[in-house]
Formats: structure tokens, sequence, C-alpha cells
């Protein structure tokens, strides 16, 4: 899994008092310690997935709560910083790509990793603008829609609202998207 996100999403309910889930998912995937077993086991016997088999694009270290830093240390994750993505989108992409093992790709993307100023689709209203832009995320995603190993992608907080602003910015996520999907043929 190419996970394209500003956060880890490594939090447990034991770790952080915030009740987001969406903060826990891969925590859950990897079944740390503190998960709840109904999540852990949803799919079957756990863990979903290894550590080796997610490769994290976008992160921003400084929002990570302190126990995230920890899990990611000490499983010895492959993590690439948003500053690193914003500038090399493609080169940061094939080399987060190289270290996944054979086998089904899926790609996530959590529109939280874009700068918010460029692109305000995100559920985070801070006005951040850091991360990558839409154009250097297009970038990213292009080289993972033309691997061969690709079979879904899936795109999580995007909130249509926040762009009220911005009203292009809808447009031009979709264009974005539509240019990755295209991509995918092969």
């Amino acid at each position: 899994m190419l996970y394209v996100d500003r956060h880890y999403d490594l939090n447990t309910p034991e770790s952080t008092t915030d009740g987001a889930l969406d903060w826990m998912g891969l925590a859950h995937a990897l079944a740390l310690p503190g998960c709840l077993d109904i999540l852990t086991g949803a799919f079957g016997p756990g863990p979903l997935l290894q550590p080796h088999q997610v490769a994290w694009l976008g992160i921003e270290p400084q929002t990570a709560t302190q126990w995230e830093r920890e899990q990611a240390d000490r499983l010895g994750l492959h993590v690439t910083t948003n500053q690193a993505l914003a500038a090399d989108p493609a080169g940061t992409a094939l080399a987060a790509l190289s270290h996944l093992p054979p086998g089904p790709l899926a790609v996530h993307v959590d529109v939280d990793v874009l700068d918010f100023i460029d692109a305000p689709l995100a559920e985070n209203t801070d006005g951040r603008n850091t991360g990558p832009t839409l154009d250097q995320i297009t970038q990213a995603l292009i080289p993972a829609a033309r691997d061969q190993r690709m079979r879904t992608l899936s795109i999580g907080e995007l909130n249509p609202t926040r762009c009220a602003g911005d009203p292009e910015a809808l447009a031009r996520f979709v264009s974005s998207i539509t240019r990755v999907l295209a991509a995918t043929i092969h």
C-alpha cells in the first residue's frame, strides 16, 4: 500500500483522546498494541498488513503524536516527508514504490496531504501552506498509477465545502485524478 497522507494514522484508543477513527486506520490494519479487537479482526485473523507492506508518502512529522513517532521508529517504517514529496514528487513516489513488495498495490490519498492554500479541499481548515500542491501530488500519483501492481485508488477526507472561496479547486482535483487514472491504461 502506498499511503499518501499528512498523518501516519497509527493512533489507537489508548494513545489519544481524539476519537477520530480515520486517525487510527493503519494502527488497526497493523494490529498495534492498544487497538480494538473488533476492528483488527474485522477482515479475519490479523494483522491485515505488515509494516513492510506500507510506504508512507507526505508525512508531516510535527503533526504526529509521540505514540506515532515511537511506532514509526520501532517498526522501521518507510516514510517520506511532505517536504521531500514536494521537492521531488515523482522521485519520492518511485522510491516508495520500490520499497513495497510484489503483489497487488493499493494507493490511498488523504487530501489533507495537500497544501491547503493551493487546494482547500480537506476537512483540515487550519489554512496551512505546507505540503505538496495538487500538481505535485498528481506528479507523484502518476508513477503509482503506471505501476503494474496498481489495483485500487482510495481518496479520503475530501470536503468540497472547504473550497467555497476557491470554487475551481474541486474541478482541478477531479482533473488531476482523471489524469492519474488515465495513466493506469497500460
